[in-house]
């Protein structure tokens, strides 16, 4: 099945098992903005735990902060967001669709991947246990003519980005004979930059003194604040201050469901160091990030890193962790290491003296920055997509079941008694209320066959069901089923809690997660 049909279903189950919905649906919907649904809201909740207590548990030096989203609009002059944060933008004038310009040409360059990727695939088959896949990518004539095409548009595109040159873009778009996907045509206007951030007025008048934007990032209520924790919490470097937040960006160009919207939620934690030591610190967090994504379990080879070529003009390093979509490897996380150009910039702004004395070196200097920043919805996006699953049954009918992480499961357990006779409903009720105070568990009303139920809860991945049959009440025991291999054990009622607490606790997971990091 084609990849882009596999993520049209994705889309589709979201919003069928309410995980997630457009917004405003009853009115058309609003482009680029999308609510959680019973589901969503539950995965997303995990997510966010198991990010926060993986950095606030696992690193005493960590402390949280819950920054305001209206911010002193100096805040945004000083970060460079009034001057700077500029997106590309082209139109199509027959389409009359609107584009930026460095998706169109990463999506060209994504194409020649795609092209060199077909041929290996197409070679692998042919040759079997025999083929050599290295030595066929620095031989073979179209590989290589796949390859040249690919190198020369990446190390013209990165060059002009850099200013950016946005008559090159244009130009290089012509060039490639990039068409509009919706009309077909090369009738391309002019690359121009766009300011990505929403503004509003602050009071009862419009006055342009009371001009005010909803933050495009939660970054800089870290920055503004790091003396209050510092010196609140009697901090010493190294230390991070780690927050979730709302945040919100213009996006014209908006697409790939809720991989980019205009309305989003982003962790970041931001990790203040002696400088010279950024560095160090830069690396430690790369791993460190790559192994919480890791313990999900949801496969080491759909991860890899994109260091930046580019690399905006305060930092010093940038990566970004990429997990593999249904539409290619997409960017999840970024790890930058900022120099002191935010601390700095705002002590500049502000005429206030934003420095750390160190105690140990008895002298003040602005600390470095190590930023860990992750998308939220981009997170929820990429377990959905990888644990959307559809399994053919010897039957011949089709399981359409979530995989789950089974920590970050929306629902933990079903319950369902078998029918309504011999008093089993009281019993699957008094199992449910047992177990609700440990995780969230589900009563499964028997109106609907035993198996129509559990394909209802493969659907939201509920890693565990259990049935409450008519030798229950006699042997105390029920029919635990597991979600990944459908297999089915008989255990005591009283077992419960021990078998599947353990595996859908976040607990399970931190540790697992300590094991790896302990030794960096």
């Amino acid at each position: 099945m084609a990849q882009e049909d596999v993520f049209k279903k994705i889309v589709s189950h979201c919003k069928e098992y309410g995980f997630v919905f457009p917004s405003s649906e009853i009115y058309d919907g609003l482009a680029a903005v999308y609510d959680y649904g019973q589901n969503g809201v539950e995965l997303k909740n995990n997510i966010k735990t198991y990010w926060w207590q993986s950095m606030i548990l696992l690193h005493p030096n960590i402390v949280g902060l819950d920054a305001s989203i209206f911010m002193h609009p100096k805040v945004w002059k000083a970060s460079g967001h009034v001057d700077a944060f500029n997106d590309p933008l082209i139109d199509n004038r027959d389409s009359k669709k609107r584009y930026r310009a460095d998706n169109l040409i990463e999506d060209q360059i994504a194409k020649y991947d795609e092209k060199i990727d077909k041929e290996v695939k197409k070679a692998a088959k042919k040759f079997g246990d025999a083929f050599d896949e290295k030595k066929f990518r620095e031989t073979n004539t179209r590989v290589l003519e796949h390859q040249k095409k690919r190198d020369d548009l990446h190390a013209r595109y990165t060059a002009a980005m850099q200013g950016p040159d946005l008559k090159e873009l244009k130009q290089i778009i012509l060039d490639e004979g990039i068409a509009d996907p919706i009309s077909g045509t090369k009738n391309w206007t002019d690359v121009r930059q766009f300011n990505l951030m929403f503004s509003t007025q602050v009071g009862s008048t419009s006055d342009a003194t009371n001009l005010i934007y909803l933050r495009p990032e939660t970054a800089q209520g870290i920055f503004v604040n790091f003396l209050n924790v510092q010196r609140s919490s009697r901090q010493k470097l190294p230390f991070g201050i780690a927050q979730i937040g709302k945040a919100f960006r213009n996006e014209i160009v908006a697409r790939q469901f809720i991989f980019r919207m205009r309305e989003f939620e982003q962790m970041e934690m931001q990790f203040f160091c002696q400088p010279g030591t950024e560095k160090h610190w830069f690396e430690y967090w790369k791993k460190a990030r790559l192994a919480w994504h890791e313990t999900l379990g949801m496969g080491a080879e759909n991860y890899r890193f994109h260091d930046h070529e580019k690399l905006a003009h305060y930092a010093n390093a940038a990566t970004d962790i990429e997990f593999k979509m249904p539409f290619g490897f997409k960017e999840v996380e970024g790890i930058h290491s900022r120099t002191n150009y935010d601390l700095s910039q705002h002590e500049k702004f502000s005429g206030r003296q934003i420095k750390y004395y160190d105690p140990d070196l008895k002298e003040s200097y602005t600390p470095y920055d190590v930023e860990t920043s992750i998308g939220l919805d981009r997170m929820f996006l990429s377990i959905m997509c990888h644990s959307y699953t559809e399994e053919k049954l010897e039957n011949g009918e089709t399981r359409i079941v979530l995989k789950l992480p089974e920590a970050l499961a929306p629902v933990k357990c079903a319950v369902f008694p078998l029918d309504r006779k011999g008093g089993l409903e009281d019993i699957a009720h008094q199992i449910v209320d047992d177990l609700k105070f440990h995780f969230y568990t589900q009563y499964g009303d028997p109106k609907d066959s035993i198996g129509k139920r559990y394909r209802r809860q493969d659907a939201i991945g509920t890693p565990f069901c259990v049935t409450v049959d008519h030798d229950t009440p006699t042997d105390h025991k029920v029919t635990i089923r597991f979600r990944d291999t459908m297999e089915q054990d008989r255990v005591d009622i009283d077992n419960l809690r021990t078998i599947i607490e353990d595996r859908v606790s976040i607990t399970s997971l931190l540790k697992k997660l300590a094991n790896v990091i302990k030794n960096y």
